[in-house]
């Protein structure tokens, strides 16, 4: 995926979070609605997919924007 820092740190922050439920509901701690990881893989992928593509500084770094203001 080509994006800007900060959209790369909020979709880590994003599976980081859906990581550590998912090892909870591993452990037996908490019942999480009897949703299976991959299910939320994708729907955490395709919200980073939505939101980079209506990021001014991703769609700069996917067309060579930022390399040139350097």
């Amino acid at each position: 995926m080509c994006m800007c820092d900060k959209c790369m740190k909020i979709c880590g922050a994003i599976f980081l979070v859906l990581g550590i439920v998912f090892l909870v509901v591993d452990l037996g701690y908490w019942d999480f609605w009897n949703i299976q990881w991959w299910t939320a893989a994708f729907i955490a992928g395709g919200v980073g997919s939505l939101a980079s593509a209506g990021c001014p500084d991703c769609k700069a770094v996917r067309t060579g924007g930022m390399a040139k203001k350097k």
